[in-house]
Parts: C-alpha cells; sequence; structure tokens
C-alpha cells in the first residue's frame, strides 16, 4: 500500500470515531470563550497520532489538540482531528478529520475527509487531486462580481481587537464586489470546495496550520493559488490565507485589508 492509500485508510477509520460521536451525546468543554473541544475531538486525535507515528515514524506529529510549540518542522504531518467541531457539536455535517504532510516547506500528501458526507478528498504532489474518484479542478469564473467566496470567522472576534476589525472591515469592502459570501465553519472543507469548483475563492485570518495543512495541498493539485493577504507566498507564519481559482485572486485581494 503507497503512502497516500495508507492516510486515506487512517483517516477512515478515525472516521468511525466521529460519526460515533457525531450521533452521540456529547460533552462540551471551551478552550476558550467560544473554542470548543469534546472528548471525541481527543479520541480521534488519540487514534490518529498512534496510527501514524506506526506508519509514518520519521515525522514530527503536529495535533491541534496535544501540540505545542513549533509549527516548523522539516518533516512533519499536520492533524486536525475534527475541523469543524462546532458543527460537529450542532449537528451540521460540514466538517472534516484533516491530515496534510509536508516536507521542507512543501506538501506532499493531503487528506480532508468528512465521514458524515463520505466525502474523502485527496492529493499527491504532482498527480492532482480528488473527491473520492471523482478529479477536481478550480472553476473557471473570472470576474469578482460573479463569484462565490467563503470565509470564516476568527476565534479571538469576542475580544474585538485587530482580528475582529480586519474581519469586518473586510467583509465590508468585499461584499458589494462578489455574488455572495458562505460561512460554513470547517477551513479544510472551504478548501476543498474551491478545489471543487464549488466556491470560487476562500480568506480568513488567525487559522492554524492544521486548518489548512491538507485543503492547501488538494487546491493547489486541483489548479488553485494560495497567498496571504499582501499577495506574499503563503506561510504558516502569516496571519491571513487568501486562496482562489487563481483568475480572480488579484482582484480579490483589492478588496481585503493588508495585514
Amino acid at each position: 500500500m503507497n503512502k497516500i492509500d495508507i492516510l486515506k485508510q487512517i483517516a477512515k477509520e478515525a472516521g468511525e470515531i466521529v460519526k460515533e460521536g457525531y450521533r452521540a451525546h456529547k460533552e462540551v468543554f471551551h478552550k476558550g470563550v467560544v473554542d470548543l473541544v469534546t472528548p471525541y475531538d481527543i479520541k480521534t486525535e488519540k487514534f490518529l497520532l498512534q496510527a501514524l507515528k506506526d506508519h509514518f515514524p520519521e515525522h514530527h506529529l503536529v495535533g491541534e489538540e496535544s501540540h505545542h510549540g513549533s509549527y516548523h518542522y522539516d518533516k512533519a504531518i499536520y492533524i486536525d482531528p475534527i475541523d469543524g467541531t462546532t458543527n460537529f457539536i450542532h449537528g451540521i455535517p460540514h466538517l472534516a478529520i484533516s491530515l496534510g504532510i509536508w516536507e521542507a516547506g512543501e506538501p506532499l500528501l493531503a487528506v480532508v475527509y468528512n465521514p458524515i458526507l463520505d466525502e474523502m478528498f485527496w492529493a499527491a504532489k504532482g498527480e492532482g487531486s480528488y473527491c473520492n474518484k471523482t478529479l477536481l479542478r478550480v472553476s473557471t469564473q473570472q470576474i469578482l462580481q460573479q463569484s462565490l467566496i467563503a470565509t470564516g470567522f476568527p476565534y479571538a472576534k469576542v475580544n474585538k481587537g485587530i482580528e475582529y476589525h480586519w474581519t469586518i472591515n473586510s467583509l465590508a469592502k468585499l461584499l458589494p464586489h462578489i455574488r455572495d459570501i458562505r460561512r460554513l465553519g470547517a477551513a479544510s472543507i472551504d478548501l476543498c470546495y474551491l478545489a471543487q469548483g464549488k466556491v470560487d475563492a476562500f480568506y480568513e485570518i488567525d487559522l492554524k496550520p492544521w486548518d489548512v495543512a491538507g485543503g492547501i495541498l488538494i487546491l493547489l493539485e486541483a489548479g488553485g493559488k494560495v497567498t496571504n493577504a499582501n499577495n506574499q507566498s503563503f506561510d504558516f507564519n502569516d496571519k491571513s490565507i487568501v486562496a482562489s481559482n487563481g483568475k480572480i485572486h488579484a482582484a480579490l485581494l483589492e478588496h481585503l485589508e493588508k495585514i
């Protein structure tokens, strides 16, 4: 079994834990004022850490619920056990297990799996990206005014600090110049929907590597583009991420504040 198939199988098995939790009554704990975690996030990550350690022993494992310290390693796997925990708690099926393997600062393998809808997004560098067995391509939309844009809101919004004001100001500037906004609640899936051509762009502030490490490769392999809000190459240290089909990227950036 090759590495991408191993990664898909691990995600599939972890998905059984997520499906069990999705249907069950859940205890909910607070990591922050509105940042939530459940025992199923912890249980899923524990399973993923062990399975990935067994198959990829040379990689640092960077998991949302367990990792502390640097995000940058020569070889790393970025793990979000349940991206979209708030959706998971509320019974909204927009959520995913996200796994991204990066080496020397470049994405090599990715799986973003929604076990509720049985959508397995995956990619290997240079080999295209897929949803289950269907090859993905970004949309052909070239006009910003006719574009559907996905976004998300930062947890730090409760403090009404820089993240809050950037989000509100950018939304106010952008909204008159696009078809509409979608805020679905899981960045990994948003990037995959962009790769699938369901939306034409995605932007957000204050994300972590495990939110985007899988989706970035899936988008790039589908012909998309990723930068920060300053139109520089995206890095995990960046405050912002801007992703698109590549055709509306410059026009989109004109309406997003630099940060």
